[in-house]
């Protein structure tokens, strides 16, 4: 079994963006059921251990409101470890929540270890009950409890085209700059890209005939933010691809034969965000789920 739960899908600065009055921010103020936290999911192969998927500024609401990751003991936790796609602030921020010396392990690409290495305020964790292990690119690697023992997950991580942390702009590129991860239990398996530039033909096949894929949905069109006035920034030149248009993820990743396809880490100013919009029922009708805080989904 895989089961995989959504604790949020937002992208940087959630929905609503705390200095922001876009329409969608406006909406979500207006309407409690839109709110979003930043991206984070969690996995498990037996309902009893989980892991993160990213540890949002948000992580510490979004245990509250997942009744299956409260503790079931005096002190205890469920979540067995956590995994880091890139060294970005919405994913990374949530492991100073995670401080109360409860055990878990902590998985990175080595580049993402040498950023929290370097910042010494993540020495909160301590390392005797949460070691930080490496996940070399493209070798499978089995996913174990604190205690040493198997979790039944197994996860690989692999390049996708893509870009540094915001706040590493300026540095030369590296190949843990942007990652995806392919989670597995038994047969059953789940493909995540929260941020991605571009499909290349290598990439298309990797995904072909998935399960599950969660896929980087931040913006609709590439220059979104600058007609609405957010931003100077174009998606690509944030490293992500949008959603339409030629280009784009829909059309990118259509005719796979993957089985089911949601799209995460998605922005404030992305109109996909609010039920009924044109774009909403653009994405649905071409087979896409927009991903909701809640949403569980087992295979």
């Amino acid at each position: 079994m895989l089961r995989v739960m959504v604790l949020g899908s937002a992208a940087g600065g959630g929905l609503p963006q705390w200095n922001c009055a876009c329409d969608g921010c406006s909406a979500a103020r207006a309407d409690p059921s839109l709110r979003n936290g930043q991206m984070s999911l969690a996995v498990s192969a037996n309902d009893r251990h989980w892991f993160l998927i990213n540890a949002s500024p948000d992580l510490r609401q979004q245990l509250i409101e997942t009744p299956a990751l409260h503790p079931q003991g005096l002190r205890h936790s469920p979540i067995a470890g956590v995994i880091l796609t890139n060294g970005e602030v919405d994913a990374v921020a949530g492991l100073l929540s995670l401080r109360e010396g409860s055990p878990f392990r902590l998985y990175a690409h080595p580049d993402v270890l040498e950023v929290l290495a370097e910042n010494s305020i993540f020495n909160v964790l301590n390392p005797a009950l949460v070691p930080r292990l490496p996940m070399a690119l493209d070798r499978p690697l089995s996913l174990d409890l604190p205690d040493g023992n198997p979790s039944g997950l197994e996860v690989e991580a692999f390049a996708v085209p893509g870009k540094p942390a915001w706040y590493l702009e300026g540095a030369a590129p590296r190949e843990g700059d942007t990652i995806g991860l392919r989670l597995t239990a038994g047969e059953r398996s789940l493909f995540l890209l929260p941020a991605c530039a571009a499909v290349p033909p290598e990439l298309a096949e990797r995904l072909r005939g998935a399960d599950l894929l969660f896929f980087d949905g931040t913006l609709w069109t590439d220059d979104e933010m600058i007609r609405a006035g957010l931003s100077q920034k174009t998606g690509l030149g944030m490293g992500h691809m949008a959603i339409s248009g030629v280009g784009g993820a829909i059309a990118a990743l259509a005719g796979l034969g993957i089985g089911r396809k949601i799209f995460v880490h998605i922005n404030n100013s992305n109109p996909v965000l609010l039920p009924g919009s044109p774009e909403r029922q653009e994405a649905e009708r071409a087979g896409w789920c927009v991903a909701r805080p809640g949403l569980e989904v087992s295979l």
